[in-house]
């Protein structure tokens, strides 16, 4: 299946190492080669700011979201092909998920992380069956990875939920990865795991 739209949950800091911003450029141009719209936090700083200007860069399309409150805080961007000013994170994040065929995180903080889980969570509930992922520019979700399988080898966690998460190093096999995603069928656990 063909993904048109991706989310990008991302930082509006750039990070300490420069690999995270080229990451965001690299992703930014690929997804504006394959004809994949940007949806993104609205931000013209940090790592939001450098996916943005990429996919413009190609004439690729970008749709910002943004809550009112964070306009000034987060540095708004004012040259994006589609720009919405929400009046809370939720109609922030309901938006940008519905504007979206996926899901990726790169480089960010907390707010990234929090999307992230919001998301994938509710893809293993059965809300949506669109692909999440990590790009993991640096290294920078190994960590995370190596405690997700933590998480399936102490029974929080199912190993298709686990593998629904799709993890990748590079661009292309990101978008790749999500292109070619089908969602699996998978029960909850209930009680002491049963189904």
């Amino acid at each position: 299946m063909k993904r048109k739209s991706l989310c990008i949950y991302c930082g509006s800091n750039p990070g300490r190492q420069p690999v995270y911003l080229e990451a965001a450029r690299e992703l930014g141009r690929e997804m504006a080669r394959r004809g994949i719209a940007l949806v993104y936090g609205g931000a013209s700083v940090g790592i939001m700011g450098a996916v943005a200007d990429a996919v413009l860069a190609e004439g690729g399309h970008v749709t910002g979201i943004i809550p009112e409150s964070l306009v000034k805080k987060e540095l708004a961007h004012n040259g994006l092909s589609e720009f919405h000013v929400t009046q809370s994170m939720h109609e922030r994040k309901r938006m940008m998920a519905d504007l979206s065929d996926g899901f990726v995180a790169l480089p960010g903080g907390a707010g990234t992380m929090e999307e992230l889980f919001e998301i994938w969570t509710w893809a293993q509930l059965g809300h949506h069956d669109k692909p999440c992922a990590l790009y993991n520019a640096g290294g920078y979700y190994d960590l995370l990875s190596a405690f997700l399988d933590h998480m399936v080898a102490e029974q929080f966690v199912k190993q298709p939920h686990r593998d629904m998460l799709i993890v990748a190093n590079e661009p292309g096999t990101l978008l790749d990865r999500l292109e070619t995603y089908e969602a699996p069928v998978v029960t909850k656990w209930i009680g002491r795991g049963e189904t």
